[in-house]
């Protein structure tokens, strides 16, 4: 059965971590949610204990690093839905603490652009006709860093800090061309946030680090697109 008037949310790397606790906050608010994440079992698992807390939830197997597994989870969700209000692009790896740009390996360069640049544009591409579907319009929030804001950079994880600041740029490009279709476009940084990536010396609970993006997925003006965000409030690129 598909769920036809119900919004709906799909969320990536969502097994764990800031996408997993966002996933929580949507199903809370009462949206059907889907549990993008490239490890089944732990997927599974994810939308298994949402289910079983009463919330909607589906997992469909989702590896941003791989176009074929894109657009099968697509078809997937093609199924259980006929339109998707809010996709937050989470899925993201960071590989390259404690290095600088001196050292920097370009093998690891090229997995994490992968990863967090080039996933959420083929994983925006594919679900954009379900987007421009959503009744109330569509809202993309892509998970970005501090990391990622030029105005301070020095030389913290390149990789991941190059990665970030990219994803921000896509985050401007999307917001430009679906202005048309009533689609908004943002991006956030979410703070320290203890997780695996984040580790369990970072300053900010989950529920912390999720707060804005819900915010933006459900609350924020549906006029607010192009912009960073950190803590509610608009932040320098």
């Amino acid at each position: 059965m598909k769920t036809e008037h119900q919004r709906t949310a799909l969320i990536t790397g969502a097994n764990k971590g800031i996408g997993k606790e966002i996933a929580r906050q949507l199903a809370q608010q009462g949206f059907a949610v889907f549990i993008g994440a490239r490890d089944m079992a732990k997927g599974r698992e994810t939308a298994e204990e949402f289910c079983q807390q009463g919330y909607e939830a589906t997992f469909i197997q989702l590896d941003v690093t791989d176009p074929v597994s894109i657009r099968t989870a697509c078809g997937t969700f093609s199924q259980k839905a006929d339109h998707l209000d809010v996709l937050i692009n989470n899925a993201g790896i960071l590989e390259d603490h404690g290095e600088t740009i001196l050292r920097l390996n370009v093998e690891m360069l090229e997995r994490t652009l992968k990863s967090n640049v080039m996933g959420p544009i083929l994983v925006t591409q594919d679900f954009a006709d379900f987007l421009a579907k959503s009744p109330s319009g569509g809202r993309v929030i892509n998970v970005s860093s501090g990391a990622g804001a030029l105005n301070d950079m020095t030389t913290y994880a390149p990789a991941y800090s190059i990665s970030k600041t990219a994803l921000n740029a896509v985050t401007r490009q999307f917001a430009g061309a679906f202005k048309a279709q009533n689609i908004v476009v943002n991006c956030v940084d979410p703070g320290w946030v203890r997780t695996d990536m984040g580790g369990p010396g970072a300053n900010r609970t989950v529920e912390k680090g999720a707060e804005t993006i819900v915010w933006l997925a459900t609350e924020a003006p549906n006029h607010e697109t192009g912009k960073f965000w950190h803590d509610k409030q608009e932040v320098d690129w």
